[in-house]
């Protein structure tokens, strides 16, 4: 017991000895034969001055003598008076672990109690510019998108601040997504939008879609906020390849909620 003791203080005062004397070859070979780590001998080194021969033959002795090449290396460095690189500051790491409720791709949303619960997705049916013509007096240009959900209210309700996550497949975007205000009619909701990949569209192609800024909580896993000067109503996420199609007849998901207040 008692001999442990000794070593574990020689241990940690021993850099603080020898750094008040300057090191050499053999400085180096009597902390190596002592058994201290590579890294307490390289910060010693550092730490300390010292007068080194770097020879070839010096560094083969300290080779031969049981030093490794961290510490070879450190001895080469401190001669020629360069300064140890310093390890780059990380910056803070996202959290690895998902939320709690959240446990698989999809859509969610903070319940009463603030817990995070799933956005169940509705049936939509998609048609082509044009065809649901109950939705504007105004011209369709090409490449807008039609959908039309079944029933005027989600089932799903809600009140602001509303506090939606999207947890997105791999290699998605959050910008791919859509959010949407639904217009209700008496036993369906709708919306225009464009389809995938349409650009340069003008008009009222767009009409429906708001924007949204969305900040990352987890990998993969995004954070929407809809405040109350969006205004109560129906409102829709609309997920990237909802539908492969602008024929007629396409059906895909959308992610519904129902704002009160």
């Amino acid at each position: 017991m008692h001999r442990s003791f000794v070593l574990a203080v020689y241990l940690v005062f021993c850099p603080l000895l020898v750094a008040q004397q300057a090191l050499n070859n053999d400085s180096v070979v009597k902390l190596v034969k002592a058994g201290l780590s590579d890294d307490l001998i390289v910060s010693t080194i550092n730490a300390a001055p010292g007068t080194y021969d770097t020879s070839a033959d010096g560094l083969i002795a300290l080779k031969t003598a049981g030093a490794s090449d961290k510490v070879v290396s450190a001895v080469v460095l401190k001669a020629s008076g360069v300064a140890p690189a310093m390890a780059p500051i990380a910056p803070p790491a996202l959290s690895s672990t998902l939320p709690a409720g959240i446990d698989e791709v999809g859509v969610y949303y903070k319940d009463k109690t603030g817990v995070w619960a799933s956005l169940l997705p509705e049936i939509v049916n998609f048609k082509s510019g044009g065809v649901l013509k109950s939705m504007m007096t105004d011209g369709i240009v090409k490449g807008d998108l039609n959908g039309h959900i079944g029933g005027n209210h989600s089932k799903t309700g809600a009140t602001f601040p509303v506090v939606i996550a999207v947890y997105v497949p791999e290699g998605t975007a959050i910008t791919e997504y859509q959010l949407l205000r639904l217009r209700t009619n008496r036993d369906s909701r709708e919306f225009r939008s464009v389809t995938g990949g349409v650009m340069h569209v003008s008009g009222g192609a767009t009409r429906d879609s708001i924007e949204f800024q969305a900040e990352k909580i987890a990998p993969r896993v995004y954070q929407i906020t809809l405040q109350s000067s969006a205004g109560k109503g129906e409102y829709g996420l609309l997920p990237p390849g909802a539908t492969g199609s602008s024929n007629l007849g396409s059906s895909g998901k959308i992610y519904s909620i129902s704002v009160s207040e």
